[in-house]
């Protein structure tokens, strides 16, 4: 520590669990938003990873709520925010968005894409998954050209919902940040979206990189086209995100207020790694540059010519920066926002600990939890149409189409 520190500000009251909630829900909003391309957009080269998306945003959200449970004192009692809400409280409204999102949502729109997979899936698996498929299917087996019509056209409807439902599920999250006016580190108009756009860079960067590791692991060919298609939106995503971050900076320059100089100090010596090292140059500058030369965001096949091997190891090499990158952003907001007091006199420090609730362990299996669910999911309901579900334990293997 340096500088002056009022005794009740050596603890930070907010660690890696208020860090990952805000990583997670971005990434379900980026995804789905991704999804809506396909469904709402027509932008038909992205289509083998719309099922992805959805399944991705799916197994996220099914985890977003976890880190505030565990960061919870009592996370028994957060059901009182639903028996008596505080309409006033932008923290206890998520309660509802999340319900809203997830129910009326997601799992709409899955279930109208996928029931038709349900019934017939019910119709040629055995025993348990037999079952299983039919209690999906809720009920409603017609197949005929007019239900399935209502599905693609119902489906429609919920993806043009669910895209102001995904800006507000993760731009509330900015928006209690951005509305702390006593914090001029989290003070920022801007702030609510910042956050939307990280979120989007974040979301296209996750489904890039699963579905090249999936595609991979199938020993399928990876669909250049599709890839090259993520690729521009990710760079220009990005390209929007930095730009919005760069000028939040220079804003807070011009209006040079009496906390620009501890606001200055703490990025020299508190947040110089995390901000300086991972965010710009390994989370943003290198990726982008990446994206700028080898995909065809600027110009038509990149401003290199490339195998399809390279390009893929490009690719690939930029999400993982750029989750690197949005992780150090979330990081930086949330702790970087309680390591200068409230005088505005002097910084302390955050040292993560290994075991406990709040922890870095918790907080790996948390990161984890949602690929294991998403791991289910998949096997469920195989998000690939040259793939048929699993239809017993002796089923043939299906062969694989060009």
């Amino acid at each position: 520590m340096q500088g002056y520190i009022y005794p009740n500000e050596f603890e930070l009251q907010w660690g890696l669990l208020i860090v990952l909630y805000p990583y997670i829900t971005g990434l379900v909003a980026g995804a789905f938003i991704l999804a809506s391309l396909e469904r709402v957009f027509n932008v038909r080269e992205v289509q083998p990873t719309y099922r992805l998306a959805l399944l991705t945003a799916l197994a996220f959200l099914l985890v977003a709520p976890l880190p505030l449970q565990a960061h919870l004192g009592h996370p028994e009692r957060s059901y009182e925010i639903f028996m008596t809400p505080n309409k006033r409280s932008a923290m206890a409204m998520f309660g509802f968005v999340y319900a809203w999102y997830l129910t009326v949502v997601l799992l709409l729109e899955i279930w109208f894409d996928y029931r038709r997979d349900f019934v017939r899936w019910a119709r040629e698996s055995r025993g348990i998954r037999r079952w299983l498929y039919y209690g999906l299917t809720l009920g409603a087996t017609d197949v005929s050209p007019r239900a399935v019509a209502f599905d693609e056209s119902a489906g429609r409807w919920i993806t043009v919902i669910g895209i102001p439902s995904a800006f507000l599920l993760h731009g509330y999250v900015g928006f209690i940040f951005g509305s702390i006016k006593a914090n001029p580190w989290w003070s920022s108009v801007l702030m609510p979206v910042v956050f939307l756009f990280s979120a989007m860079v974040s979301g296209i960067a996750l489904v890039l990189f699963l579905y090249m590791l999936t595609t991979m692991f199938r020993w399928r060919k990876i669909d250049m086209t599709c890839l090259e298609k993520l690729a521009q939106f990710l760079f220009y995503a990005l390209v929007v995100d930095f730009s919005l971050e760069a000028l939040d900076f220079i804003h807070r320059l011009y209006e040079a207020e009496e906390s620009i100089q501890i606001l200055a100090q703490m990025v020299e010596n508190r947040l110089f790694l995390s901000l300086i090292v991972l965010q710009l140059l390994f989370g943003t500058l290198i990726p982008l540059g990446l994206l700028a030369v080898f995909s065809p965001g600027l110009r038509k096949g990149g401003f290199v010519r490339a195998s399809a091997e390279l390009k893929q190891l490009v690719f690939l090499t930029s999400a993982v920066l750029i989750q690197i990158g949005i992780f150090s952003i979330r990081w930086n907001v949330v702790i970087g926002g309680q390591l200068f007091s409230k005088s505005l006199r002097g910084l302390t420090v955050y040292k993560a600990q290994l075991l406990g609730i709040e922890g870095i362990g918790v907080t790996l299996a948390l990161l984890a939890l949602p690929f294991v669910i998403l791991w289910v999911l998949v096997k469920i309901m195989p998000p690939w149409s040259d793939e048929p579900a699993e239809t017993g334990s002796n089923a043939p293997e299906q062969p694989a189409t060009a």
